[in-house]
């Protein structure tokens, strides 16, 4: 066995492809790679693209678990566009950091809980938010990422305007 050393820079300022073998290595080494998934065969589940509705009604059936919350609302942040049709990727790892969990079988368990609140909100049992390459990826579809987005947006405007309500009503007369 040969092992080699490579400074933060050398890693930094190395080809995409090589940054990606570097990152499957360590993850690997560490016993960090995502446990498959426990969905629907293949061929029976649908990735799907879900409007800002779907997205409450998830929102509503995960609501009393605020780590599903926190991943679900991950995917209001941009991610990677590709493919045919288009699908857009997050990296498992960023999910795991951005909401602090402890380990990828933690972020694997919201995503799961999201999946399933899916099917209910859809009526449709193949029904999947995301689905999973085998490189620690997280695939949704783009409708989906922009309808996230959107009610994170909507969220925040209405608190903005309770907030400013409930400041004009403790505001001193003049």
């Amino acid at each position: 066995m040969t092992g080699i050393t490579l400074t933060a820079d050398q890693i930094r300022n190395a080809p995409a492809p090589v940054r990606q073998w570097i990152e499957q290595e360590v993850i690997n080494s560490l016993g960090l790679a995502p446990r498959a998934p426990a969905v629907a065969p293949a061929q029976t589940a649908h990735l799907v693209a879900c409007s800002e509705d779907d997205m409450a009604g998830v929102l509503e059936h995960i609501r009393g678990t605020f780590p599903a919350v926190n991943v679900l609302f991950e995917f209001g942040r941009p991610g990677i566009n590709y493919g045919q049709p288009a699908v857009m990727t997050f990296r498992l790892m960023d999910i795991l950091h951005h909401t602090r969990l402890q380990e990828i079988g933690q972020v694997m368990t919201c995503l799961e809980m999201i999946n399933q609140a899916l099917t209910v909100v859809r009526k449709d049992p193949s029904a999947r938010f995301c689905s999973f390459d085998n490189e620690g990826h997280c695939l949704i579809a783009p409708q989906t990422q922009a309808s996230i987005a959107a009610l994170w947006q909507d969220m925040m405007e209405r608190q903005q305007a309770q907030q400013a309500k409930a400041d004009d009503r403790i505001a001193p007369a003049a």
